[in-house]
C-alpha cells in the first residue's frame, strides 16, 4: 500500500497506562475528493490534555476558513501529544469501484482493520459508527462501535479532527489545482451549488469529469442533464 493510500503514522510521545484507540472518518459523503479514516491512540493523560485543549467532534467546529484553521491547530496538538496517529486515504476512483459493488461499508471496515493492525497494543478500540463497525467485533473483541463515538472518548474526537484536517488539506490541494482555470472552488466538495457549478464547467470544457470526482455520486445528475439537453435540441429543431 502506498503512502498516498495509508498515511505514515505519526510517532508521538511515550505513554503511561493503557491506550484507547479511536477511529473515525471524514469525507464519506462529498462528491469531490477523498475519504479519510484516522486512528488515534491515547492514554488517560493525553485524553485529558487534548479535551482541555478543545479537541472535539470536528463537525462542531463548522465550516469556513476559521474552522479549517482551528482544525489544523487541533490536529497538530493531537499529533504532538498522541502516542500514535495514522490515516488511511481512499481516492475517488477506488470509492467508485466499491460503490458499484455495494461495498462502501466494507471498504471502510477494511481500511479500519489496516489502521488497527498498525497501532500499538490498545486496551480498547472505539469506532464511530454503530452499524458500520459492529461487524469488526468478531475480529477485535475489545472493539466497541457507537454512533457519536466522539462523545464517548477523546481518542475518537481526536481521530475525527485528524481525519477532517487531512481531508481539508487534500481538498485545498484540489482547489489550488483548478483555481487558475476555474477560479475559487467553494463548497468543500459536497453536492451543493458551488461544486455543481465547478463540475458543470469542467465537463463543458473537457468533456468529462475531473479525476477527483466520484462518478457514482454524479451519474444521475449528468444523465438527467444530458437527456434534458437532448430534449431541448429536439424541440429547437422542430420549431425551425
Amino acid at each position: 500500500m502506498t503512502d498516498g493510500q495509508l498515511g505514515l503514522p505519526g510517532v508521538g510521545p511515550t505513554w503511561r497506562g493503557a491506550l484507547t484507540l479511536g477511529i473515525d472518518e471524514a469525507g464519506r459523503g462529498p462528491v469531490l475528493g477523498p475519504m479519510v479514516l484516522a486512528a488515534v491512540a491515547l492514554d488517560a493523560g493525553a485524553a485529558r490534555a487534548l479535551t482541555r485543549a478543545g479537541v472535539c467532534d470536528s463537525k462542531q467546529l463548522g465550516a469556513g476558513a476559521a474552522a479549517i484553521a482551528r482544525r489544523a491547530e487541533l490536529a497538530a496538538l493531537v499529533r504532538a501529544r498522541a502516542p500514535h496517529v495514522a490515516v488511511a486515504v481512499v481516492e475517488a476512483d477506488e470509492i467508485d469501484v466499491r460503490v458499484e459493488r455495494g461495498e462502501l461499508n466494507l471498504l471502510e471496515r477494511e481500511r479500519a482493520c489496516v489502521l488497527i493492525g498498525g497501532a500499538p497494543p490498545c486496551a480498547r478500540i472505539i469506532a464511530d459508527g454503530a452499524t458500520l463497525f459492529a461487524p469488526l467485533r468478531a475480529q477485535y473483541p475489545t472493539l466497541k462501535a457507537y454512533d457519536r463515538g466522539e462523545a464517548r472518548h477523546a481518542a475518537v474526537a481526536a481521530a475525527s479532527i485528524v481525519a477532517k484536517d487531512e481531508r481539508d488539506r487534500r481538498f485545498a490541494a484540489i482547489a489550488a489545482r483548478y483555481h487558475g482555470e476555474f477560479g475559487e472552488l467553494g463548497g468543500g466538495g459536497y453536492w451543493n451549488g458551488p461544486t455543481r457549478a465547478f463540475l458543470d464547467a469542467y465537463r463543458a470544457r473537457h468533456g468529462d469529469l475531473p479525476p477527483e470526482a466520484r462518478r457514482t455520486w454524479t451519474r444521475g445528475y449528468f444523465e438527467g442533464a444530458a437527456k434534458q439537453g437532448a430534449t431541448s435540441r429536439s424541440r429547437s429543431k422542430a420549431t425551425r
